[in-house]
């Protein structure tokens, strides 16, 4: 069964099949061959799989991320940070990746947080003298924290397939985040030193406090959905919806930046990527449920075991393996397929299911950085009209930044497991 699922996988992604098809391909092959269980078994898996109260926070987020794209907020966050910390050398790029930050801490959505951020801060950096390739790459990559920095929607789907608590891996993310955030402006500081981007004028106090006027809206949002979430307020899913509601009002009452008629666009556009990524869930927790009824993660812990001495060995094995295959695949599908392949391992070696669930996301961060398939490349490409080619080019150098980030909080628990630690005791 295992050659078969092999042979059919790789032979269909090969074939550009997509991935929630191939998941469920495999498993009809794997159960009409090596098995007895009737196939009326398969309908049954894929509606349990979606039939989780959970599963409502990935609409309600892509939707609130969709809102916040098209309306203001986004444009109130790049000038409140602009004005706090645009007077330091290279202060229009560290404004960026600030901006990219709050924006990951109200989106759940990477690809959502380098449309919003990326298309106002892109042509500013260019404009400003900061260098097409440097300014490409970094609000590229910055916009990936929108995964890493909670909510996020990875983060859920792990959580549902671990069977971990979802307000314990966001407050596991929080930290590992302000890392890369931090890493990166430390970077575009030396760098910005070295090539002398400096602004001409300095943010007055009236101005900074214009700003904050302006933006306090968009600020209160990451307190309201993450401070609900942390005091047990409300669930993540009614965070989700929380977030819908208020972005909602923002917009269409404070802001005014889109009209009543825009919202069924929105509505139809972040129905769709919902139904993509729910549509690849149930195929994949469809595939999971007959790997674990043939006892295969059992199987390959044995494997692993005998081969890999050490917990951190494991880990290191895990992370070459995501990063080759966020080339040729997506690395939310490969998660969700493997993560619990590895669970009996995990187990075994006493790693904290907290802890690989960062891992995880940091891998899958990685993974939409890098060519030939990587996502956030891909919209980076879009709305800035540029090859993906220059676009690869500019996030090259600051893959190196994430790649000792990923190192970092795989090997000191400790980064992303305090936070948790520390407010449940």
């Amino acid at each position: 069964m295992i050659l078969t699922i092999c042979i059919c996988f790789a032979g269909l992604l090969l074939l550009g099949v997509p991935i929630a098809v191939i998941l469920g391909v495999s498993t009809l092959v794997s159960l009409v061959f090596f098995s007895s269980t009737p196939l009326h078994i398969i309908p049954q898996q894929l509606f349990n799989a979606l039939d989780k109260f959970v599963l409502l926070a990935i609409p309600f987020f892509i939707l609130a991320g969709a809102i916040m794209t098209r309306g203001g907020i986004a444009r109130k966050l790049i000038a409140f940070v602009n004005a706090m910390v645009g007077w330091f050398p290279g202060g229009l790029a560290m404004a960026g990746i600030l901006a990219c930050v709050f924006f990951a801490a109200i989106s759940g959505s990477s690809p959502a947080t380098v449309v919003a951020i990326g298309s106002v801060m892109i042509p500013a950096l260019i404009k400003a003298g900061y260098g097409k390739r440097f300014s490409l790459g970094l609000i590229t990559v910055s916009g990936s924290l929108g995964i890493v920095i909670p909510p996020s929607i990875p983060m859920i789907l792990y959580c549902l397939v671990m069977n971990v608590s979802v307000a314990k891996l966001f407050m596991a993310g929080v930290m590992p985040g302000l890392l890369i955030g931090l890493a990166l402006m430390v970077y575009t500081y030396f760098i910005a030193k070295k090539n002398n981007w400096r602004i001409e004028t300095h943010a007055s106090l009236s101005e900074l406090a214009r700003t904050f006027r302006e933006g306090i809206w968009a600020l209160l949002l990451p307190f309201i959905v993450l401070g609900g979430i942390y005091s047990g307020i409300f669930t993540p899913t009614e965070a989700a919806a929380v977030s819908v509601i208020y972005a909602l009002f923002v917009e269409l009452f404070i802001y005014k930046e889109f009209g009543w008629g825009d919202i069924t666009e929105i509505c139809r556009d972040a129905a769709v990527l919902s139904a993509c990524l729910l549509f690849i869930l149930s195929c994949a927790m469809t595939f999971i449920w007959l790997l674990t009824a043939e006892q295969i993660p059992h199987q390959l812990a044995d494997i692993i075991i005998e081969h890999i001495h050490s917990p951190w060995m494991f880990l290191l094995t895990v992370n070459i393996l995501f990063l080759i295959l966020g080339c040729f695949m997506d690395d939310v599908s490969a998660m969700l397929i493997l993560a619990p392949l590895f669970l009996e391992t995990l187990n075994r070696y006493g790693i904290d299911l907290v802890h690989f669930g960062i891992v995880m996301v940091l891998n899958i961060q990685m993974g939409m950085l890098t060519p030939p398939f990587g996502l956030n490349l891909f919209v980076a490409s879009g709305i800035t009209r540029q090859p993906l080619v220059k676009i690869a080019m500019g996030v090259l150098p600051f893959l190196f930044i994430m790649l000792v980030c990923l190192m970092l909080v795989t090997y000191i628990p400790w980064i992303c497991l305090a936070l948790p630690g520390w407010i449940y005791s």
